[in-house]
């Protein structure tokens, strides 16, 4: 869905454009930011994406990653482009406060804000809206925002296609996830023959560990699994001695909680971890079961039905012990 489209007249002419998404940001966040990125930089326009935290290491390839911003590190240079942004994309959030302290910087902006996203419940914040909860990626949606929207399937450079084949890569699980239809497969194939090299993707994203993330995913296989066969799920919950120990970084949790989730007859998989100021939780799923709805409820998250997230201020015991108190609500759906 398409709203405030009259405004993508202001394309027509180079503008100075930042380019946002969530905090803590994933293949689709940072795959969909650098795709458009390289794409309004070829019409012209002065662009800079500037994010609010870090990114994993196994997304440090990526074309154009030497231009990104940090805002931490960056804060008065990152403000006053904020202050000269006409309009502000914001990628891959439908909320504000996923932005964590860019809120308040892009609420307070005075140019455009364009959301171009996935996620259910989007808030009203935008003055262009590009939205679809089905498409498979943030990522999938800057395609047909270049090429179908602007009309420009032309326009997808090696540089584009990759970034975008990440981005949609890592959120279809390798394009094993319901979301991963037809026409997804499509615009994977234009992406191939505009130069996106899946083998190289692949090896950068899923072959890069480190020596002491491998260590760190065997000690949470062997001492923090919990099954609970009774309702088909299983958690990790990982405390802050545990991070210490291995040293995590950013990104070396990603895709834990998908363990838990490949036991056999697991229909919903939990991921606790304590991250000091809060603890952080995500939920995957089979089936219709709504881990959106658990996160909204219970965890002050949301997301999508399959795959969401939250937070709570508790001590990771209690947020794992409420979790399991909500299990016996979703007993039938959990069992059959």
């Amino acid at each position: 869905m398409l709203t405030g489209k009259e405004n993508l007249a202001l394309l027509k002419t180079p503008r100075h454009i930042v380019i946002t998404t969530h905090h803590k940001p994933d293949g689709d966040a940072l795959g969909s930011s650098l795709g458009l990125y390289h794409w309004l930089k070829s019409n012209g326009h002065q662009v800079d994406v500037i994010l609010s935290s870090d990114f994993p290491q196994f997304l440090d390839w990526m074309p154009g990653r030497e231009d990104v911003l940090i805002y931490p590190q960056a804060t008065e240079q990152s403000n006053a482009l904020f202050e000269k942004a006409e309009i502000i994309f914001c990628l891959d959030y439908s909320a504000l406060s996923r932005t964590n302290i860019l809120e308040p910087v892009i609420r307070e902006a005075k140019g455009q804000k364009w959301m171009i996203d996935h996620h259910l419940d989007p808030e009203d914040f935008a003055d262009l809206s590009y939205w679809d909860s089905q498409a498979a990626a943030t990522a999938q949606l800057i395609y047909t925002f270049i090429a179908d929207v602007n009309n420009e399937p032309e326009a997808i450079t090696p540089e584009i296609a990759t970034c975008l084949y990440a981005g949609i890569m890592t959120d279809t699980g390798s394009f094993r996830f319901k979301s991963t239809t037809a026409a997804v497969h499509q615009i994977i194939a234009h992406l191939i023959e505009a130069g996106a090299k899946n083998w190289e993707i692949h090896q950068h994203v899923y072959n890069s560990s480190t020596e002491n993330r491998l260590k760190f995913l065997g000690y949470c296989l062997l001492n923090c699994l919990e099954v609970i066969p009774e309702y088909n799920t299983a958690l990790f919950a990982i405390t802050k001695d545990d991070l210490a120990q291995f040293q995590v970084s950013t990104g070396d949790t990603e895709g834990l909680v998908n363990y838990a989730l490949s036991i056999k007859g697991i229909r919903l998989a939990a991921l606790f971890i304590d991250r000091t100021e809060l603890i952080k939780l995500s939920l995957r799923s089979i089936g219709e079961i709504p881990c959106n709805e658990i996160c909204k409820k219970y965890f002050n998250g949301g997301g999508h039905l399959n795959a969401s997230g939250g937070s709570s201020d508790e001590e990771i015991s209690q947020v794992v012990n409420r979790f399991k108190s909500v299990l016996p609500e979703y007993e039938e759906i959990l069992t059959k």
